[in-house]
């Protein structure tokens, strides 16, 4: 199974990366802070001393610790779908290339339990806002799995690339299978099996190739 060579948590919350500019080194801060403390109990003054920075600083680029969630899980959303699409390499047998991105899906929650429980708890209660990080993220993971299956290792295959909406239907169920994984303090690896049966189920492959 190829492994993925990139993580979100490397971009994202490397706690060496002492020379990453603002925002980065806040969203650094703010992910320290939830592990430590739960978002709740997180304040600005939590996610400022991880960050090893001032308040002053803090307020120039966000109005409060729910801005800077946003702009964090946005961002996360974004360097995880870099994770996936680099483990993947489209000329791979169909069958390879759904075990890398389940396989890099399931690093990337495993690698930052704490940002995943923010996903799942929080940002619900964000409200309104939040609107529009939920929709892009959607996009940005169904446009990945458009391309993956519209691959030559699927063509090779025999298996057209799936519609808009099975691929709906498949994140969304994995959003919820993860969902409940990580709330009730399970394995997130004892879910591979069952993403990577989903995938081969929703994509049509050949019976017997599970």
């Amino acid at each position: 199974m190829p492994k993925p060579t990139n993580s979100p948590s490397a971009t994202l919350t490397d706690p060496g990366a002492a020379e990453l500019g603002f925002p980065a080194r806040l969203f650094n801060g703010l992910t320290a802070s939830i592990a430590e403390r739960g978002y709740r109990d997180t304040t600005v003054a939590d996610i400022v001393r991880h960050a090893k920075t001032s308040k002053r600083t803090f307020y120039a680029h966000f109005a409060s610790k729910d801005d800077c969630l946003r702009d964090l899980l946005d961002a996360d959303n974004v360097a995880m779908i870099a994770a996936i699409r680099a483990a993947v390499d489209p000329q791979a047998d169909y069958l390879d290339q759904i075990d890398a991105a389940v396989e890099s899906y399931l690093a990337a929650i495993e690698a930052r339990p704490a940002i995943t429980l923010a996903w799942i708890r929080e940002f619900p209660a964000l409200g309104d806002a939040a609107r529009p990080i939920q929709r892009r993220g959607m996009e940005r993971f169904t446009t990945l799995l458009l391309e993956i299956t519209a691959s030559p290792g699927f063509a090779r295959a025999g298996i057209p690339p799936v519609s808009r909406e099975t691929v709906i239907i498949l994140l969304g169920g994995l959003r919820e299978l993860t969902a409940q994984t990580m709330e009730d303090g399970g394995r997130i690896r004892d879910i591979t099996h069952a993403a990577v049966s989903a995938c081969l189920g929703l994509v049509g492959a050949p019976a017997g190739t599970d």
